[in-house]
């Protein structure tokens, strides 16, 4: 199971300042042309998922990825602990897909928790992670006579979108490998690699190859032009191709509104987003290790904390989500702090005011602004440098190393007082090309990211602003405190309780009722267009106040909690997945139309398979049945026998649109727990 490990200093790993950004060279021809029916832009979960269905569906799909593993959280991102909701566990109430990666996990450790980690049901290696997921995807494309072109080490450089904005002709990508004498890929981290990979040029590190995919040619020469001739999927991390077709999105807080009732701020703020996390294992042994002070860790150090009492113990912190077990036969107390800790037992770490990142500036945002994008240049032709400031990237580095080497020989904590922490000096610190994370510097390849850009769904008679899934839609909150009263103007408080009263709404609006006297809803939403469903609790990790986020006694920007807290079952509604302007291109991952607080809770593992899932599926069915997705629900609320066809077709492959008894016959949801 273990696997030989280099370790690296940790001063070797960072840091010289990244290369300022600067204006790409003029693009060479490129070097090949792939056809596609689908170009999935992006191998994390909610990319693999896609591809998975389409496989299986017989179509040739090109799949995109900035590192060279697919699986995203569970391997490049390195949060491999399954985050799932104990009552959709119980029930096993997933999509086929993802219940074939539960199933081949237990398969290859003899058990689904190799780690015996507490957080989850399933804690495993990242370098696993990617190679379960790739051999299904492999074996999805031999079982539908599907063909899987994979793309590692490739990032989307340009997209050539027709005269009238709606269709996506063709796109330009970089793929790098190392240049001769370089070291391999995953030597350095990200912010190192990112602005070389995203440049059409040659460098001391990399040789690029310039791939143009376009759509696959059909066989017949007579058939009838096609609405689309292929399908582009957005499945990355940050919403990148979102920001480099510039259609309309969202970054950050959403205002306040009925809509949005718990939002910190009347006017939003799209430079705070959740923070993103660079993990990393680290092994516990028998005797103290040699523990060398990161030259920056003093710039860090005031950030660390266990955030509360009851979270002050390293057991209860290195258990939390133990990713090996050495003794994993071996009996667990009923107290996390008191879970034994044994030598060979590793972790990774994946703590709030540990390494997490968490800027909230216009001076350290680490995803670009549409305005941000323009003054950068990253808007102009051929100038897309993938759209995130470096400097935060490398800083995110820097903290989750310094974070290590807290946990190791630390005693301060910013949050409970100096008298709380004590050293752990019997761990290893894990970096090698063949440890869990997979890269030389231990780190993980690419960050884990709470939320990107989110598309504004397409405007309709009910949504004249664009679709969006809103707080109200999913929130188990009552709404009753006095902070909405308050906070909310009286129109915006009844239209609050007007949304909230399902049928009663006109007479709510009228003053016939009154907010008072409304029954709050017991369950969520129910969408028309469902093609998913995810269920988890709306967690926040908020942006800090001040710039930077490790400024002595810095805080969480004030308020940004409110909306925390549980959910009823939830749905993905096709037209949280249809930008607007662009007919071939379907949104997948976590840039589906969520607000700020929605977003929260649609970020998890199952939910990010499910839209995949669900986007595969939609590209196929568009395809075969020659139509446009916008096209199955623009008469909504209106019968659409297409959008029921898709429907039906995901349900009968076992990919749920609803949960058991969460029809509009079941008002009570109160057994979602």
């Amino acid at each position: 199971m273990k696997r030989s490990l280099i370790t690296l200093p940790l001063t070797l790993i960072l840091l010289e300042s990244t290369i300022p950004l600067a204006l790409a060279a003029p693009p060479r021809q490129p070097d090949k042309t792939e056809e596609c029916e689908l170009l999935i832009v992006g191998g994390g979960l909610s990319g693999s998922a896609a591809a998975y269905e389409a496989l299986l569906a017989g179509r040739t799909v090109c799949l995109t990825e900035i590192t060279d593993w697919v699986g995203g959280q569970i391997s490049s991102q390195g949060t491999s602990a399954l985050d799932e909701k104990a009552t959709q566990r119980r029930l096993l109430f997933y999509p086929r897909g993802y219940l074939e990666l539960r199933k081949r996990i237990e398969e290859h450790y003899g058990r689904l928790n190799p780690g015996k980690c507490w957080v989850s049901e399933s804690c495993f290696f990242p370098y696993d992670g990617h190679k379960i997921l790739f051999d299904i995807l492999k074996d999805a494309a031999k079982k539908g006579d599907g063909k899987l072109k994979w793309f590692p080490a490739t990032v989307i450089k340009e997209l050539d979108i027709s005269s009238d904005g709606k269709q996506i002709q063709s796109a330009i990508a970089i793929q790098h490998q190392p240049a001769k004498g370089a070291p391999p890929l995953n030597t350095l981290p990200l912010s190192r690699t990112m602005e070389d990979a995203y440049r059409y040029e040659n460098s001391p590190q990399f040789d690029k190859t310039i791939i143009r995919f376009v759509p696959k040619k059909t066989a017949k020469s007579n058939q009838k032009p096609r609405p689309a001739d292929w399908y582009v999927i957005e499945a990355t991390e940050t919403g990148e191709l979102i920001g480099l077709a510039d259609v309309p999105y969202r970054l950050g807080i959403d205002p306040r509104s009925f809509l949005e009732p718990s939002s910190s701020t009347e006017t939003g703020d799209k430079f705070c987003t959740q923070g993103f996390t660079y993990t990393f294992a680290m092994e516990a042994t028998e005797q103290p290790q040699p523990q060398t002070m990161p030259s920056f860790y003093p710039q860090y150090q005031p950030y660390y904390s266990y955030e509360l009492p009851r979270l002050a113990s390293f057991n209860l912190v290195f258990s939390y989500r133990r990713i090996f077990s050495a003794k994993p036969d071996q009996p667990l107390p009923g107290d996390y702090k008191q879970y034994p800790i044994n030598p060979g037992d590793i972790s990774m770490q994946n703590w709030t005011w540990g390494n997490d990142y968490r800027p909230g500036t216009s001076q350290d945002n680490l995803i670009y602004t549409r305005e941000q994008l323009q003054e950068t240049g990253q808007l102009n032709p051929g100038g897309w440098m993938g759209g995130l400031r470096t400097e935060t990237l490398r800083r995110g580095e820097e903290n989750a190393l310094g974070f290590y080497y807290w946990l190791a020989k630390g005693t301060t904590d910013s949050q409970l007082g100096d008298n709380v922490k004590t050293p752990y000096p019997n761990l290893r610190f894990l970096s090698g090309l063949e440890s869990p994370m997979g890269t030389a510097h231990g780190l993980s390849k690419y960050p884990y990211m709470r939320e990107g850009r989110r598309i504004v769904g397409r405007p309709s008679y009910a949504e004249p602003e664009g679709f969006t899934v809103w707080e109200i839609d999913i929130s188990r909150n009552n709404f009753r405190q006095e902070f909405y009263s308050q906070n909310l103007s009286p129109e915006e408080y009844r239209r609050l309780w007007a949304t909230l009263s399902g049928l009663n709404a006109p007479l709510v609006i009228g003053g016939q009722i009154s907010p008072e006297q409304v029954k709050p809803r017991s369950r969520s939403t129910i969408f028309p267009d469902s093609v998913g469903i995810g269920f988890y609790a709306i967690d926040f990790h908020p942006c800090m106040e001040k710039s930077p986020p490790e400024a002595p006694g810095n805080r969480e920007r004030e308020g940004t909690r409110k909306g925390q807290g549980g959910t009823f079952p939830f749905q993905v509604p096709l037209r949280a997945m249809i930008p607007q302007k662009i007919d071939n291109m379907l949104v997948a991952g976590k840039s589906i139309a969520t607000s700020h607080t929605a977003a929260a809770a649609y970020r998890v593992h199952s939910f990010e398979w499910s839209v995949g899932a669900a986007a595969g599926t939609t590209a196929d069915f568009a395809l075969k049945n020659n139509v446009l997705p916008y096209e199955l629900v623009d008469q909504l609320p209106s019968k659409e026998p297409q959008l029921e066809a898709l429907q039906q077709r995901l349900e009968k492959n076992q990919n749920p649109v609803a949960f058991p008894n969460t029809s509009i016959f079941n008002q009570s949801w109160e057994e979602w727990k």
